[in-house]
């Protein structure tokens, strides 16, 4: 004879702690303002490169594929905590390449996240 608990008293092992969604999205958080940083700075090296041929900046392309890539695993990170639906998730990801795009999906993604979980 066992006894199963009630489901009003377990809490699903799948969903996720506050403390964990909380630390996914301070990480999401920086990774998106750096990654628009470097966005800004590809942007200018464009215009430094093609308009007037300096070559100053060509270390920035380089950085801000790394950055991005950790963007990236950073966003998907979040999404599968919060369970993003697969549209929510692309759109955040693509974010990061597009000028200033980035702080504004950060900013919506922060506040939808801490009114859905508290944190």
């Amino acid at each position: 004879m066992t006894e199963t608990p009630a489901e009003s008293t377990t809490t699903p092992k799948t969903i996720t702690p506050p403390n964990k969604i909380k630390g996914a999205l301070l990480r999401y958080r920086v990774m998106a303002w750096i990654t628009g940083l470097w966005l800004l700075l590809l942007v200018a090296e464009m215009i430094l490169l093609y308009g007037f041929d300096n070559h100053s900046l060509d270390f920035v392309p380089f950085v801000h594929g790394w950055v991005y890539f950790i963007y990236l695993i950073m966003a998907i990170d979040l999404g599968i905590k919060v369970r993003w639906p697969i549209g929510k998730a692309i759109f955040t990801l693509i974010a990061g390449t597009i000028p200033f795009l980035s702080f504004w999906v950060e900013h919506k993604r922060t506040e939808e996240i801490r009114a859905q979980f508290n944190v």
